[in-house]
């Protein structure tokens, strides 16, 4: 039998028991979901509703295009947010973009769809401030008076 200096049995021993535990043991669990995503989620469908609106409903075009312009930024600044705050894994892969809305043809019933998104977006962003670090509650509160604001263009 070989020996090697330094070396013992029980080095040995102890050496594999760690890899083995090493081995069994669970891989640590993903963070949970940025709670900014579902911001960023509500400013992607808004700025697609609103884009739906204002190349349907030609009243609406300059309002809703606004619209679209404007969540369109806060959907960028999100998504960089997120992004800083968890990068993307290399791997990972995006989702396709969702079929794009169909507006009403409607200029009634096209500004009601707008106005209850741009509230609900609100609302959303106004319940998560208060959750969230400085540097992140600066850019929501933004958000916030953005869609407020933007429901006085429509």
């Amino acid at each position: 039998m070989r020996t090697y200096p330094g070396v013992t049995r029980r080095a040995v021993l102890v050496g594999i028991a760690v890899g083995a535990v090493a081995a069994c043991t669970d891989p640590e669990p993903p963070p949970p979901p940025d709670p900014l995503s579902a911001l960023l989620v509500r400013a992607e469908a808004d700025k697609a509703l609103a884009a739906a609106v204002a190349a349907a409903v030609p009243a609406l075009k300059a309002s809703a295009g606004e619209v679209a312009r404007v969540r369109g930024d806060h959907a960028a600044a999100l998504r960089a947010e997120v992004e800083r705050e968890r990068p993307p894994a290399p791997s990972s892969t995006t989702a396709p973009p969702p079929a794009p809305p169909k507006a009403p043809a409607d200029a009634a019933a096209a500004k009601k769809a707008l106005v209850q998104a741009l509230t609900k977006a609100q609302e959303e962003a106004t319940a998560l401030v208060a959750s969230l670090p400085r540097h992140r509650a600066g850019m929501v509160g933004s958000v916030v008076a953005a869609c407020a604001s933007l429901r006085e263009v429509l």
